[in-house]
């Protein structure tokens, strides 16, 4: 079928409004993509660096880190509590609820990262992936490798870690011996059954990379 030069015309004078919208639509897309790309390039690099202080200063970079992130995720959890108890009290924008930083806390559990989880955290896992090559004869990175030591960790220095934690937090809280211990046996089973559905799954992209 024939197009006269008259249709022709009109679908051009149709489709021109329309090529000329092209810039507003994609230049967005292009931004967005743009921004992406230069954000994962710079997390990749930054994940070389890290990388490679672990190699030459593997003790300190992981003091250093574990205090760094222990602040962190307290800043996260402070943050969550807040907007919990906000929701569930239904407060009035007119009261005096916003979110401050208790940065005490904040300072008491990223020592408690610079303290305990780097250097302690440091020589169990070395000392665990020794045992599992030489004891267990497993290669690194294998899937039996991966199983054993997720499981040894959580069934061992998992616990431990907690109970440390809490016992370390309540006493510098101010508490009593009587009341850690009622903390203890009220939050380290609830917090060992959270930390066994999401930790290992953490552990396995690690230890696999």
């Amino acid at each position: 079928m024939e197009m006269s030069v008259g249709h022709g015309f009109q679908i051009f004078s149709v489709l021109v409004p329309s090529f000329s919208l092209y810039p507003l639509i994609i230049t967005p897309f292009f931004y967005f993509f743009n921004f992406c790309g230069f954000f994962l390039d710079k997390m990749l690099r930054i994940w070389k660096w890290y990388q490679s202080c672990l190699s030459l200063h593997p003790v300190k970079t992981q003091i250093i880190s574990s205090g760094f992130l222990w602040g962190i995720g307290d800043v996260a959890a402070q943050y969550i509590t807040h907007s919990t108890a906000k929701k569930r009290l239904q407060y009035h924008k007119d009261d005096d609820n916003e979110f401050k930083v208790n940065w005490k806390r904040v300072a008491v559990t990223s020592m408690f990262g610079f303290g305990f989880v780097g250097p302690v955290g440091h020589f169990w896992y070395e000392e665990l992936d020794k045992f599992i090559k030489m004891r267990l004869l497993l290669r690194p990175k294998s899937a039996r490798f991966v199983a054993a030591k997720v499981a040894m960790d959580g069934l061992i220095f998992g616990p431990f870690d907690l109970f440390v934690f809490f016992t370390y937090m309540g006493f510098s809280a101010g508490k009593s011996t009587a009341q850690v211990k009622e903390d203890v046996k009220r939050d380290f089973l609830p917090a060992l059954i959270l930390e066994g559905g999401v930790w290992p799954i953490v552990q396995c992209l690690f230890v696999m990379d």
